[in-house]
């Protein structure tokens, strides 16, 4: 009976996070084409600058890519530079704003961005707890990394809303959701 107990407060705070934050037509399916982006607050540079992604999104064309950790070698050798090299043609082509996304600390991600020179091109957000990445349900486990971690992914998003979705099909490798791939 005891656990029956516990685990009913639990059901009912997944239930209201579910519902709060997923916004996918299907159960149980990573966010898709035609989906708003969720309403969570991120972190640029330290813990005190909040960025509401929602917000950040309203009104322009966003590219947004997630990486599975800063300072990781796939994601520092290839797939945030090509970010950052493609950014002024990616913003010839009507995008207002690219954001890089990662489950790490806004420290870190401040760091890895001065060492990527990503000033003025992509904006470094951290997303430390995971709570954008499990409201769009695409996160992994990575033990090595430190456990919870984002898919690899691209995104071209609308005023809020998802217009095209490339995840890695093993959620780390790099191919679809390279810059060279982005069609906005």
């Amino acid at each position: 009976m005891h656990s029956l107990v516990h685990r009913g407060p639990v059901r009912l705070i997944s239930s209201f996070l579910y519902n709060k934050f997923h916004t996918s037509t299907s159960a149980n399916m990573p966010i898709q084409i035609g989906d708003k982006i969720p309403s969570v607050d991120l972190y640029e540079n330290t813990q005190a600058n909040k960025v509401n992604i929602e917000e950040l999104c309203a009104g322009k064309k966003v590219v947004l890519f997630a990486v599975p950790g800063a300072f990781t070698p796939g994601c520092s050798k290839t797939h945030l530079p090509g970010y950052v090299n493609d950014a002024d043609d990616l913003k010839s082509k009507g995008v207002g704003e690219i954001i890089c996304v990662s489950v790490n600390d806004p420290f870190v991600m401040a760091a890895w961005a001065q060492d990527q020179k990503t000033e003025g091109k992509v904006r470094m957000l951290a997303d430390p707890n995971a709570c954008f990445t499990k409201a769009l349900e695409l996160e992994t486990e990575i033990a090595p990394l430190g456990g919870i971690r984002s898919k690899r992914y691209s995104m071209v998003i609308d005023d809020g809303i998802v217009k095209a979705i490339n995840v890695e099909p093993d959620g780390t490798g790099l191919a679809c959701s390279l810059s060279k791939n982005i069609e906005v």
